[in-house]
C-alpha cells in the first residue's frame, strides 16, 4: 500500500469519528449533568450555557480506533518495538482518559490528577516510551544515551509537563485543540517527510492525533458546542509521548508549545511567589488576561494559532540544530516581553478602574 493511501485512511478515519462521535458526547453530557459550570476562573460564555465537557470521550476513541487500525495496513516498520510503545501508549491513554472523566464528574483537586499523570507516564516508561537523548544544539550530534534514573526523571518531567501545560492551556473555546492540531501536524511532517529513513508508521500516528482534534475543534470553536474536560490532559500526554515516539521530536513540540509552556512556568513562579500552591487555578494565564483586557476569544485563539505555527514552521525549514536553538531563544525573549506588557497593561488598566 503507498504511504499516501495509509495518511488518507487514518486521517479520514480519526476525522470520521472525532465528527460523528461529538453530537452523541453533548447530547450525554447534557443528559447526566457532565457540564460546564460558570465560577472562579472559568466565566467564559461556554460556562455560563452549561456546555457538555465530554470531549474526552471523543478523543479517546476517535484517536485509539484509528491508531489500532493503523496497524492493520501494510506500510513500512522500522521501530522492532513499535507495538510494545503503542501498547503503552494505548494503556496510558486509558488511564488519563478515566481520571479526566471522574475529574469531570466528581471536581477532583490536584493530587488525584497528578497521581493519574504519574500512573500514565510510569506505564510509557515500562513499554518503553521515554527520553534516551537530545540532539546537542552546539553539535547537532546525539548525546549519549543518560543512566536509567536521569532518563527515567527527565521523562517524567516532560510527559506531566505536557499534560498540564494543554489542560491548563484549555481555556478558551477551540484553543488547546488548534494548538495540538498545529503539534501534531508539525510532528506528522518530521515523521513522513524530514527524518531518514522516513517514519511512515508513527507518522500514522499524528495522523490520528490530528484527524481527532480536527473534528472535535469544529465544534469546539467559538462559540463552543462542547468542551474537552479531562481531554485537554489526555491531548498532552499524547503530545509528550509522541513527540518521544520515532526519535525524539522534543525540539520540535518545545518551538510549537513555546508559549503555553512559558505561561505554564510563568504562572507556577507567580503562585509560588504569592504563597499560593502551583497547582492552584486562578486567571493569570495570559489567555485569561486578553480576555480580561477586552481581546475576544477568537482573536486571541487565532494570534496563539499563528505564533504556534510560525515557529513550528520554522523546524521544518531550519535544518540545523544550532539556528533551531537560537529560534527558540527568540522565541522565549518574545514571550517573555510579551508577558510583561500583558501584565503592565493588567495593572494599568486595574489602576484607572479604582
Amino acid at each position: 500500500m503507498a504511504a499516501a493511501s495509509a495518511f488518507i485512511i487514518v486521517f479520514g478515519l480519526a476525522l470520521g469519528l472525532s465528527i460523528a462521535l461529538t453530537p452523541l458526547a453533548i447530547l450525554l453530557g447534557r443528559r447526566y449533568g457532565i457540564v460546564a459550570v460558570a465560577g472562579g476562573r472559568r466565566q467564559a460564555e461556554g460556562d455560563k450555557r452549561g456546555v457538555s465537557k465530554l470531549g474526552g470521550l471523543v478523543l479517546f476513541t476517535s484517536f485509539a480506533v484509528a491508531a489500532l487500525a493503523a496497524q492493520l495496513l501494510p506500510v513500512p516498520r522500522m521501530d522492532p518495538y513499535e507495538v510494545i510503545r503503542l501498547s503503552g501508549l494505548l494503556i496510558g491513554a486509558v488511564i488519563v482518559f478515566v481520571v479526566g472523566l471522574l475529574d469531570d464528574i466528581l471536581q477532583f483537586g490536584a493530587l488525584p490528577q497528578f497521581l493519574g499523570q504519574f500512573a500514565a507516564t510510569a506505564v510509557a516508561i515500562i513499554f518503553q516510551i521515554f527520553i534516551e537523548y537530545v540532539n546537542n544544539p552546539l553539535s547537532g550530534q546525539q548525546t549519549e544515551p543518560w543512566p536509567y534514573i536521569v532518563t527515567v526523571a527527565l521523562t517524567f518531567f516532560w510527559m506531566v509537563g505536557m499534560m498540564n501545560t494543554v489542560n491548563w492551556l484549555d481555556g478558551l473555546d477551540g484553543l488547546a485543540a488548534g494548538v495540538a492540531f498545529i503539534a501534531g501536524t508539525m510532528l506528522f511532517i518530521n515523521s513522513a517527510f524530514r527524518v531518514e529513513p522516513q517514519q511512515t508508521s508513527v507518522s500514522l500516528l499524528h495522523l490520528a492525533l490530528m484527524g481527532s482534534s480536527l473534528g472535535f475543534l469544529l465544534y469546539n470553536f467559538y462559540p463552543a458546542r462542547i468542551f474537552m474536560g479531562g481531554g485537554a490532559m489526555l491531548l498532552g500526554y499524547l503530545l509528550g509521548a509522541l513527540s518521544i515516539i520515532g526519535g525524539a521530536k522534543m525540539a520540535t513540540i518545545l518551538l510549537v508549545m513555546g508559549l503555553p509552556l512559558m505561561d505554564v512556568a510563568w504562572q507556577v513562579l507567580n503562585r509560588v511567589r504569592q504563597g499560593r500552591s502551583p497547582f492552584e487555578g486562578d486567571r493569570g494565564h495570559v489567555h485569561f488576561r486578553l480576555i480580561d483586557l477586552g481581546f475576544t476569544q477568537r482573536q486571541i485563539v487565532l494570534v496563539y494559532y499563528l505564533f504556534c505555527a510560525f515557529f513550528g514552521i520554522l523546524t521544518l525549514v531550519i535544518e540545523s540544530q544550532f539556528y533551531k536553538f537560537i529560534a527558540l531563544a527568540v522565541m522565549l525573549a518574545l514571550v517573555v516581553v510579551g508577558f510583561m506588557i500583558v501584565s503592565r497593561s493588567r495593572h494599568t488598566d486595574s489602576s484607572r478602574s479604582s
